[in-house]
């Protein structure tokens, strides 16, 4: 997806941010009951019927339409953290097939929405639930299909809100609150298998190899934080200030105010298996007590792992939560 820097590597798989208890969707209408209507950023969505071509874009909601038994008539196509180079990530392939459908059309998004493409595939509703659209792009989608974005701020919906945003405009508002909880009790059982997670602070950052004198950190508001808030740990108290000054989902501190961070029991990050080496010999990051412990989770760069994080859908969490919180649980054993 193109409407992330460079800087922000890992939110090339989706920018994602969002409390999902911040900003929960209402439609006024009963399950599967049309006209639908669903207020966004931007002003309202009024779907007039159960939409029968679903096309959508950015991250996420192909995997709610999918996990939900709708196969869309396209989507966005997936360059991070796709291992084979077919634009289809493994978890969305498998529900494809699941489903005995064929790979939809793939939306190249690698230079911002391609609105020719998705106005070929003649969609009735375009899911953007998750997404950072501006306004323009909305007016231009709206133009093509009834477009379901984002209720609150850029790349700031949850996945829980996600599907239920999704479902609400495809009339399976039922079925996506009952996806959500069989989700939520996928994460329970992951955090009950690892008990020593349980009231641990956690927070996800990204540490540039070739630049040491910045800490990147995810934000409160991102959803990759909020994730391990699933999973039983905490959001660390300085995270929580430093996310009150800002309503981006990422930002940076210089390496010599580290010390905030000092009261962060697991780090979570990305990159090669030298980094945690390169930052423990660093001067200033070293210092950090979770590097200084080992209590660090690097997840490689460009693996679908990253991708599954970045953020948590529909599908990922399934596929990949219990491998997730083992390797939170492995870092947890470098706590006393």
């Amino acid at each position: 997806m193109a409407a992330c820097s460079a800087a922000v590597l890992l939110a090339l798989a989706g920018c994602g941010s969002g409390d999902d208890t911040a900003a929960s969707p209402k439609a006024p209408a009963a399950a599967g009951t049309f006209p639908v209507t669903l207020k966004n950023a931007f002003g309202t969505t009024v779907i007039d019927k159960k939409p029968e071509r679903v096309a959508t874009i950015v991250w996420s909601n192909h995997d709610a339409a999918l996990a939900l038994g709708v196969v869309p008539v396209g989507i966005p196509k997936q360059t991070y953290g796709d291992q084979d180079g077919d634009g289809v990530l493994s978890w969305t392939q498998k529900k494809l097939t699941e489903l005995k459908a064929p790979t939809p059309t793939l939306f190249d998004e690698s230079d911002g929405l391609d609105f020719e493409a998705i106005a070929d595939t003649r969609p009735d509703v375009i899911l953007a639930a998750y997404s950072g659209m501006s306004k323009a792009d909305y007016t231009t989608l709206s133009e093509i299909a009834p477009t379901v974005a984002y209720p609150g701020t850029p790349f700031g919906t949850g996945w829980r809100d996600t599907i239920r945003l999704d479902a609400k405009a495809l009339g399976l508002a039922d079925k996506g609150d009952a996806l959500v909880t069989g989700l939520e009790k996928t994460i329970h059982g992951a955090a009950d298998a690892h008990p020593a997670l349980k009231g641990r602070t956690a927070m996800v950052g990204y540490f540039d190899p070739k630049d040491f004198s910045k800490v990147g950190y995810y934000t409160s508001h991102d959803v990759r934080n909020q994730f391990s808030v699933d999973l039983g740990m905490k959001m660390p108290a300085s995270l929580t200030e430093l996310s009150a000054k800002t309503k981006e989902f990422y930002a940076t501190l210089s390496a010599e105010k580290a010390d905030v961070f000092d009261d962060v029991d697991i780090i979570v990050t990305y990159g090669d298996d030298k980094l945690l080496g390169r930052l423990q010999k660093d001067p200033l990051l070293g210092k950090i007590p979770a590097i200084a412990r080992g209590a660090v989770v690097v997840i490689p760069q460009n693996s679908e792992l990253a991708a599954a994080l970045s953020p948590p859908t529909a599908l990922t969490i399934p596929a990949t939560t219990d491998e997730y919180a083992g390797l939170l649980a492995d870092a947890a054993r470098h706590l006393k």
